[in-house]
């Protein structure tokens, strides 16, 4: 058994759950149509970014959405990335994905871009309430981001958008039912 096997939430579980509580909001097969996607994506290793940004789009559309409504940002690097997503929840949009890679190197760059990365777009959802994915890979090879933004079921890009369209239905739900 892979270790992957041993993380992953074991079938059944979800209605093992449901069956023994009041409420259960899942929101795991919610359709795209009619949400506002918008993507804040790093031009600095742009290549890795472009694959994120392939994999989330398809994802999108296989949900449902129209593409005409999903917005793009392109911004310099992975570390510009809160502030275009601060601005484009701002904008309307009902969920950002952030996408772009940092990748270790011989400095201690890495540590500082892929932290602060990470902290900003956590402090944009929690002050906009509007969901944001962190989809910026953090690897220590180039190889590891070419794998991990492969145009295949396990793009993570395709994820990060999966991850968006499911928070704006448990939001929703949420909202309309409360706890």
């Amino acid at each position: 058994m892979a270790a992957s096997d041993l993380v992953a939430l074991p079938a059944g579980a979800r209605a093992a759950v449901a069956s023994r509580v009041g409420r259960v909001v899942d929101e795991s097969a919610t359709l795209a149509t009619g949400i506002r996607v918008a993507f804040a994506c790093a031009v600095f290793n742009g290549g890795i970014t472009d694959r994120l940004l392939t994999g989330a789009l398809a994802e999108l559309e296989t949900r449902g959405a129209a593409l005409a409504d999903v917005t793009v940002a392109w911004v310099p690097g992975a570390y510009e990335l809160p502030l275009a997503a601060r601005a484009l929840a701002a904008a309307g949009a009902d969920a950002v994905v952030a996408l772009g890679a940092v990748i270790r190197g011989d400095t201690g760059h890495y540590d500082f871009v892929a932290g602060e990365c990470a902290a900003g777009l956590q402090r944009v959802q929690l002050d906009t309430g509007v969901p944001v994915v962190f989809g910026v890979l953090t690897t220590d090879t180039v190889d590891q981001a070419l794998v991990r933004s492969a145009p295949d079921d396990t793009n993570k890009g395709r994820e990060a958008a999966a991850t968006a369209v499911e928070m704006v239905g448990v939001l929703s739900t949420l909202a309309k039912g409360g706890a």
